[in-house]
């Protein structure tokens, strides 16, 4: 005679559950639409169907372990299908948004994050940080003369090590945070993460995931393939354009540094680093195509959003507090271009201030953010390689 299991159902879980996105979860009467239809989900232990189940009875140890809810790529296609309207898809949505508020410490920063109410706290850090810097340097008068950003906020002694401290902030943050999730996935119930396939090596599973998931956007791909929707295509190539114009400035943004900080080693590509560098420089061009990239993934992105059905599909504070960001980031910085060739000083200093805000605000708040999947789904998706949860791509 098997042995009784005595469920301990959480109340106060349930209802933050409900209150970060996952509001419909009562809906399901486990019909199994979603798990069949999902493009990704594994045959063994499918997701999102036990998920659903869970949450119902509020077992938080579960989810909050569960490895499957950073699988999904959140294409939608499980709650259009729904019959009951339950909408699985924000379930799983809601769930990443509950591990960006409670991963981390502190987590008062997950708090901030989570409400537009603290978006005023969230804004101020960074906004009195850089104006108390404008102030020790030219006490908020523009400087005259050529449109140097530098006259404002130096970068030796300003800026780099401000950002270097944020940069190595979110990155210590994101080690303890990856850690946790690695024992969460650990201390799981083995029965719910059965390896239906053959289990990589752990350079195996890193190298696919970069390769394809990454790299590729396999997944994405996926979710949009054979649906017939305009807008999930829209999706696929809004994420990889944004991306890869992530990258593009990143990279940029690594040579300028090196450059400067390496005096004349590398040149050929800039003299020591100085800036506002030459619009031929390659890696300025490789920068303005890197904002290009950003802006159209942005507007592709953002135009899906405004489009979908808010009864199929809900969106979140989280969703829009990223895309506003982002948006900041890439106008301001477009516009501080334009305004220096323009030698319009008066605007130009005060949206280079506003760009360094925003800039600092992603850095700094991204372990805490939706943007946060780009390191917690890159883990998942390798550890569920490693143990043979998902094949190899």
């Amino acid at each position: 005679m098997s042995k009784a299991v005595r469920i301990e159902p959480d109340v106060e879980f349930i209802k933050e559950l409900q209150s970060v996105g996952g509001d419909t979860l009562k809906k399901c009467y486990q019909c199994a639409t979603c798990s069949v239809a999902c493009p990704l989900s594994p045959a063994d232990a499918p997701y999102p169907r036990k998920e659903m189940i869970w949450a119902q009875w509020g077992l938080k140890d579960k989810l909050v372990n569960d490895l499957d809810i950073w699988l999904c790529h959140n294409c939608g296609t499980c709650s259009d299908l729904c019959p009951r309207g339950a909408k699985p898809g924000d379930l799983l949505s809601a769930l990443r948004n509950m591990a960006y508020k409670n991963l981390m410490e502190p987590k008062i920063i997950g708090k901030w994050m989570s409400s537009s109410k603290y978006l005023p706290i969230l804004i101020a850090i960074p906004a009195v940080l850089w104006a108390f810097v404008w102030f020790l340097t030219t006490g908020f008068a523009i400087p005259e003369g050529e449109i140097v950003f530098g006259k404002v906020f130096p970068g030796d002694y300003t800026i780099d090590p401000i950002m270097m401290l944020t940069f190595f902030f979110m990155l210590t943050t994101f080690g303890l945070g990856v850690v946790k999730l690695i024992k969460a996935f650990q201390a799981a119930p083995g029965t719910f993460f059965i390896g239906a396939h053959e289990k990589a090596t752990l350079w195996a599973s890193i190298k696919d995931v970069l390769i394809n998931e990454v790299g590729q956007h396999t997944n994405f791909k996926d979710c949009s393939a054979g649906q017939d929707k305009p807008e999930d295509n829209e999706r696929f190539k809004g994420h990889l354009m944004l991306f890869y114009g992530f990258v593009a400035l990143a990279i940029t943004t690594g040579i300028v540094a090196f450059c400067h900080w390496g005096g004349k080693v590398v040149e050929f590509i800039a003299p020591a680093g100085h800036t506002p560098l030459p619009l031929w420089a390659p890696h300025k061009l490789l920068g303005n195509l890197g904002a290009i990239l950003l802006i159209i993934g942005l507007t592709k992105l953002t135009r899906r959003r405004m489009n979908l059905d808010e009864s199929k599909f809900k969106s979140t504070y989280y969703d829009w507090f990223l895309l506003g960001l982002i948006w900041v980031i890439g106008l301001t910085g477009v516009f501080c271009e334009l305004l220096r060739l323009a030698d319009v000083a008066t605007l130009a200093y005060p949206m280079y201030y506003v760009h360094l805000v925003s800039v600092w605000m992603l850095f700094a708040y991204l372990p805490w953010s939706k943007l946060g999947h780009v390191v917690y789904r890159t883990v998942a998706l390798i550890y569920a390689r490693y143990i043979g949860r998902v094949p190899l791509g």
